[in-house]
């Protein structure tokens, strides 16, 4: 492989993941975002409690994701050699304990909405 190009990549996720979970995981990546999105238009601000929530839940999110790769790709950690798939682990980490707050803290904003105060009575 001469060079690194973004068909490349695809290629590359479509052949260790399927192509049919990998655009599935794409599609939802891209529902997810544009859920939250919407919930950060609707609230017009971040709520800290559910922030804080989400981000109690992050380590879940990597050792998920981790666990995902290593299965998808019949690895395990004692077949990680040089330091690049260290790097690579500690990235897939990263990436599952950022989506997995973003997921909790949408699916916390949609279940909940945010408490509205009566416009006051003018009299």
């Amino acid at each position: 492989m001469k060079d690194l190009t973004f068909e490349t990549l695809i290629a590359v996720f479509e052949e260790i993941f399927g192509r049919a979970l990998f655009w599935g995981m794409v599609a939802a990546a891209v529902l997810v975002t544009l859920a939250y999105l919407y919930v950060l238009i609707r609230d017009r601000s971040i709520s800290w409690r559910k922030f804080l929530l989400a981000q109690l839940s992050m380590p879940v999110g990597a050792v998920a994701a981790v666990w995902f790769v290593l299965h998808m790709t019949h690895s395990e950690l004692a077949n990680m050699g040089g330091p690049i798939d260290w790097i690579v682990l500690l990235g897939i980490a990263a990436a599952g304990a950022v989506g997995f707050a973003v997921l909790v803290y949408t699916l916390q904003s949609l279940i909940r909405r945010p408490r509205t105060t009566a416009p006051a009575e003018r009299g």
